[in-house]
């Protein structure tokens, strides 16, 4: 009888992205430990940001350089002849005026971040920028105290004076000047933004930045600071330039950074400092993004979105989350998001495999085509992403190193900590010689603490999966290990598309518990029907979630409890809730918990 089995039909072609071939160098050592390189060299480059600029600013004149909303809700235009006058003059004045030390910035992501940035860089001072939720937590403002007696600046920079007045009021600045756009509201003397903007620059301001060499401190960039106080991280211009070229050249093309972008993630973290300064140098336009990932404030990313078309987009996995559901609903947003997609990129986390794949069928029903999506696999340390997937494929997973970049995967069991050296990774950290020699192994390799796989460990060339943080596996009172970071994903993934996000719980408890951040209208009884049969699945009783327990009330903030580009920090999350963690390890569960066995 004649075979009638019919062949599943081909899937979808990619839209064309022009992506760098891969071309690997690999070296196995006895020991297990692997070293992966592109063979492609890491092309040249002139590392000062600052004079890069004034030649960008020169061809591309009154073109758009950024846009944001104003308060009319309309679009408001800054050239790049704009950004160079008030840069030069912002550099003037920290030349004229400013005590010695870098320039902290207080700002959200706006042109005036962008000019004290550039000027800070112009004027040989390095950039030093922060969140302004240090300033708006109230209390002791413990950690930017902390960042202030670090780094010891010779600016603060806080454009809104309203919302930073407490903290300004109440920290020792030393001997550090501070500009405002409303120095009325300050009892300390500032100096007002207008005014710094007014100042004529000389030639002085060409000759300081002739002045700057690669190794130069460009800026002072902080970590998430997920387990205690942040760390600051020195980088020069070297690092920054050659990390904005390894990505042009890994997946430029496809990006397109010398076109439209429309991008939310802040400045002060190192993903968003990139896009800045990238977009900037390639001529491109940036459209600020006022939204976030996060409840109340994706609304207006979506409108931006529904306006705008872009032909690259990256975001946050809870980013992505958020955004499927919307593609699915909207046929209007479906179309404006699609019309000139060539790539996507996903950093922060990894992304939830459902989700990746209902992006690709969202844009096979609106194009045709699959859309070639990337990873950003980076961290402060390395300056952003230095390892990205640029080849064909539809699994989730943190690529291959880019130019320039030695991946050092070092054994650990049946995965590998991966470590990294290259011209983008940092030296160290800022007056922390004992953190930094935690940070570096033998050979001068940055440790990430992070874990991945080879998707085929006879084909390297498919690159590595991400799996899992060291710092987020835990032991259960049984002694078991919890692996937190790929046990998360698996969860997800079952769970999608009822749940935003979840936390594992905890350390030393008897069984595995999880808090859970559900969908709007997601149906409870369904949660725990998927959860049920994720746990069937499970060969050992440290991957079964015994209890569950949804959360009514959004990730906060201003609590640490997620960063300001939209990643949830586990630790703070279980310190914060304590009452709900002691819910779900109660001996008799309230109604409100799930018990799964």
């Amino acid at each position: 009888m004649a075979d009638t089995a019919v062949a599943a039909p081909a899937p979808a072609p990619f839209r064309e992205a022009h992506l760098l071939p891969v071309d690997l160098d690999i070296e196995r050592r006895a020991d297990g430990t692997i070293l992966i390189g592109s063979k492609i060299p890491l092309r040249p480059y002139d590392a000062n940001i600052p004079a890069a600029f004034a030649r960008r600013a020169a061809i591309s004149g009154e073109k758009p350089a950024l846009a944001q909303r104003g308060a009319d809700g309309e679009w408001a235009f800054t050239s790049f002849a704009r950004l160079k006058r008030d840069m030069d003059a912002a550099t003037q004045w920290l030349l004229d005026q400013a005590p010695a030390g870098p320039v902290l910035i207080l700002a959200a992501n706006t042109p005036a971040f962008a000019v004290m940035s550039f000027a800070a860089q112009a004027a040989g001072r390095a950039a030093c920028p922060v969140s302004v939720t240090y300033a708006a937590l109230g209390g002791d403002y413990g950690r930017l105290a902390h960042v202030i007696a670090k780094v010891k600046p010779g600016v603060v920079f806080a454009q809104d004076s309203a919302t930073v007045a407490g903290a300004l009021e109440a920290l020792d600045l030393g001997a550090a000047n501070i500009i405002t756009t409303d120095p009325s509201r300050l009892s300390k003397p500032a100096t007002s933004y207008a005014e710094v903007l007014a100042t004529a620059a000389t030639p002085a301001v060409a000759r300081s930045i002739e002045r700057l060499r690669p190794h130069d401190r460009a800026a002072l960039m902080l970590t998430s600071g997920s387990t205690g106080l942040p760390k600051v991280v020195p980088i020069t211009f070297d690092n920054l330039m050659a990390n904005s070229t390894q990505c042009q050249q890994a997946i430029g093309e496809a990006a397109g950074w010398h076109e439209v972008m429309l991008d939310w993630l802040p400045w002060h973290h190192a993903a968003g400092a990139f896009v800045l300064r990238t977009t900037l140098l390639e001529g491109g336009t940036l459209y600020v993004d006022d939204g976030k990932p996060a409840t109340g404030l994706f609304e207006t990313s979506i409108r931006n979105l529904r306006e705008i078309s872009v032909s690259y987009f990256n975001n946050v996995p809870l980013g992505y989350t958020m955004l499927v559901e919307a593609l699915e609903k909207d046929p209007v947003l479906r179309a404006t998001f699609f019309k000139k997609m060539r790539l996507m990129l996903y950093g922060g986390a990894g992304l939830s495999q459902t989700v990746h794949d209902r992006l690709q069928a969202a844009a096979v029903a609106e194009t045709g085509h699959r859309i070639m999506m990337t990873s950003g696999y980076g961290m402060t340390e390395t300056v952003s992403a230095f390892m990205v997937i640029h080849f064909e494929t539809d699994k989730v997973g943190i690529g291959l190193p880019a130019p320039g970049t030695t991946l050092k995967l070092a054994p650990v069991g049946e995965r590998y900590e991966v470590r990294a050296r290259g011209p983008n990774v940092t030296a160290g950290y800022l007056d922390e010689p004992e953190k930094t020699t935690l940070a570096f192994d033998e050979e001068g390799f940055y440790r990430t603490g992070d874990l991945a796989v080879f998707h085929d460990p006879a084909d390297p060339t498919q690159g590595l999966a991400f799996a899992g943080r060291a710092a987020e596996e835990f032991k259960l009172s049984s002694g078991t290990w919890v692996y937190g970071g790929s046990l998360r994903d698996g969860l997800l993934r079952s769970l999608s598309p009822l749940v935003l996000d979840l936390v594992l719980c905890d350390d030393g408890r008897p069984y595995l518990g999880v808090m859970v951040w559900p969908t709007l209208g997601a149906d409870p009884a369904e949660i725990a029907r998927r959860l049920a049969a994720f746990n069937t699945d499970q060969r050992g009783g440290a991957a079964q979630v015994r209890r569950a327990l949804l959360l009514t009330d959004p990730p906060n903030a201003n609590a640490h409890e997620i960063s300001d580009k939209g990643t949830i920090n586990r630790r703070a999350v279980i310190d914060r809730r304590g009452a709900e963690v002691e819910r779900l390890f109660a001996e008799t569960p309230d109604a409100g918990v799930m018990a799964l066995g």
